[in-house]
């Protein structure tokens, strides 16, 4: 393939967002360049569930079929078992998302996020796209002429595009080179999670959700013997998955008193690593500067506990693209669309994000009995449910459910 001696776009960062951007534009004939500092993708432990809201994204995309093609897993059921709820109610509540259909919405897909990642990769280069890897001493300079500076291979190299992308991650060089100011929420819990094989006796459309003494556990099925697993904790219990034997402790962590079947998860063989980080949301106010513009986590990300990441980053694809297409004018004004809607975007994320944790991450029998309350209300209607968001995106919910006051009425409790 010809080398782009000075592309149109560069995007640093290969992973899903920078890939699925790179494909999407190389396909309308734009010249792309991808950089990326890694020579491999590997286990982060983080963004392999597609919301609904997400899936239909890489529709508008055309990168569906591509993803289901290559192994994509749709979920068909979500039960919320746990302590505050007896197993035969928790079924009987059970969430079909086959019932999605009717709003235009497929079920949830999952895909482990290194294999989606080279999945797109080798989708951006089939499309036009360059991709360099091992790239170091990255330099992004914003301003009408941008210019990104490099070495590859043992060569500096300097290219001056119209636009550069960051899609470089949470801890993004891009964002802080060009002086784009991030805010950040309190780290407020932590989460663990592994890629466990061998559950088979684990329904292969089942995703699993809720809280039994001091955890709150998560599963998503990737295939019929394949599920990733999650455990969100206190923070002060930090030491809770550290050390060598972590993995065999995580997995018995999931030996659920609450869920029935929970011991074929328990019982499955470690198929990656088992990392913890921390949870909180963080968020730009205007996610672009001259000449430069971000998406996915290098723009904010949010608490993972809801699990909207890859649905954030796709939706940053489509609206980029969009705009990108439409007028080929790439100046600040033309990007004030997505960074208002990102904004209003992330701003509902972090409130559902944030009455998730306070109901999901607080233990003790207080906790439990704020979790009955709240369940008891939202049947009568009297309290506020925007748990619908993580399934059907933040724009589908009136405006007025998103209150801050949500927030304190739930800690009164």
């Amino acid at each position: 393939m010809e080398k782009h001696i000075n592309p149109e776009v560069v995007i640093v960062g290969a992973g899903i967002g920078g890939s699925a951007l790179a494909t999407v534009l190389a396909r309308a004939g734009i010249a792309v360049t991808l950089l990326e500092k890694s020579l491999v993708h590997v286990d982060h432990v983080r963004g392999e569930w597609l919301a609904p809201w997400g899936v239909a994204e890489t529709q508008r995309l055309g990168l569906y079929e591509t993803l289901l093609a290559a192994g994509g897993h749709h979920l068909g059921r979500h039960i919320g078992y746990g302590d505050d709820i007896d197993a035969a109610t928790a079924e009987s509540q059970l969430l079909d998302f086959n019932a999605f259909a009717n709003a235009g919405f497929k079920p949830p897909l999952c895909m482990r996020h290194p294999d989606m990642c080279d999945l797109l990769n080798a989708e951006a280069i089939k499309s036009g796209a360059e991709l360099l890897r091992g790239v170091t001493d990255l330099q992004v300079i914003a301003g009408a002429a941008p210019e990104v500076r490099f070495r590859h291979d043992g060569v500096d190299r300097k290219f001056t595009p119209r636009i550069v992308v960051g899609a470089d991650g949470r801890n993004s060089v891009v964002r802080s080179q060009v002086g784009i100011d991030q805010h950040r929420d309190p780290t407020h819990h932590l989460m663990a999670g592994m890629l466990v094989d061998d559950t088979t006796g684990w329904p292969a459309d089942l995703q699993l959700f809720g809280t039994e003494a001091r955890v709150n556990f998560l599963a998503f099925p990737q295939s019929a013997n394949r599920v990733r697993l999650y455990i969100c904790y206190a923070l002060d219990d930090k030491r809770r998955f550290a050390g060598a034997d972590n993995q065999a402790r995580f997995l018995d962590a999931f030996r659920l008193d609450t869920v029935p079947l929970s011991e074929h998860l328990a019982n499955g063989t470690p198929s990656g690593p088992c990392n913890s980080y921390g949870n909180e949301d963080t968020w730009t106010d205007v996610p672009h500067v001259p000449g430069v513009v971000l998406i996915g986590d290098a723009a904010g990300h949010n608490d993972p506990i809801i699990g909207q990441g890859l649905s954030i980053s796709y939706r940053d694809v489509r609206i980029v693209r969009d705009l990108m297409l439409e007028n080929r004018n790439w100046t600040p004004a033309l990007f004030q669309p997505y960074a208002d809607e990102r904004r209003e975007r992330m701003r509902r994320l972090r409130l559902t994000a944030s009455t998730f944790s306070i109901l999901s991450v607080e233990f003790g029998e207080h906790a439990r009995d704020r979790r009955r309350k709240v369940h008891e209300q939202r049947l009568q209607g009297s309290f506020p449910d925007v748990a619908p968001v993580a399934f059907v995106g933040p724009e589908v919910l009136p405006a007025e459910l998103f209150d801050e006051s949500i927030l304190d009425r739930l800690r009164a409790m």
